[in-house]
């Protein structure tokens, strides 16, 4: 049985959504906000969203960004807005499809059925990262970082290359695409920014800072995390 989060904050829509899924054999959650959504999405793993744009407290489209730093799971927008802009925006941000209001459910549910049939299981994802050992545990979803149950304190710059190797864990990163992902263009060839920072972040979690086991450096070619 598929699980379906509808985030939608008018009540009537809200409730022809739930009982039209629920009536066809979907499991269904509800969140009437951007950031009950988001917390639904990390706590019960739904299979597909169906998300609209205009929440109360944040953004749908921040919604989806949020959640593209973590998982993948269908999102089809269910919104209003018909302008083309809008729907690029939605669509570049990370949405899988967009149906406009008002909708006949026959097509969103044919959408929905599509959606899902597209989507690359994922098993057990997750926006927590652990290693091995369960030493370092990396949380994309909160921005934390904990060594052995304990908190660390990072700069801005030391989350956003943690960040990207828990997103790509086992892959070799090169030095020219982290320094993109994190300094932006331009910056290719600073590969002392890299040394520096990648030696603050080894100290903070490696056992030996000196004798990384999960921050690997690939001399000539990048990084690798192995969890």
């Amino acid at each position: 049985m598929s699980r379906v989060l509808v985030v939608e904050d008018d009540p009537n829509i809200a409730r022809a959504l739930l009982v039209n899924l629920r009536a066809r054999g979907y499991d269904t959650l509800h969140a009437a906000t951007g950031r009950a959504a988001l917390d639904l999405a990390a706590a019960e793993s739904p299979d597909v969203l169906l998300l609209d744009l205009g929440l109360p407290d944040m953004n749908g489209i921040a919604v989806i960004r949020a959640l593209r730093g973590w998982s993948s799971i269908p999102v089809l927008i269910v919104s209003a807005r018909q302008e083309s802009a809008g729907k690029i925006e939605a669509l570049d941000a990370g949405a899988d499809d967009y149906v406009t209001k008002p909708f006949a459910m026959d097509e969103l549910l044919a959408r929905l059925r599509a959606a899902l049939r597209r989507a690359v299981p994922v098993v057990g994802e997750s926006p927590v990262v652990l290693t091995a050992d369960g030493r370092i545990r990396i949380d994309l979803y909160h921005h934390r970082v904990s060594v052995a149950g304990q908190a660390v304190k990072l700069t801005p710059i030391e989350w956003q290359i943690i960040e990207v190797f828990a997103r790509n864990p086992d892959r070799l990163i090169g030095q020219a695409e982290l320094l993109h992902a994190v300094w932006g263009p331009g910056y290719a060839s600073e590969t002392n920014y890299l040394r520096v920072y990648m030696s603050q972040i080894r100290q903070k979690l490696e056992e030996d800072g000196s004798l990384p086991r999960h921050l690997i450096t690939e001399p000539g070619m990048g990084y690798r995390f192995l969890p």
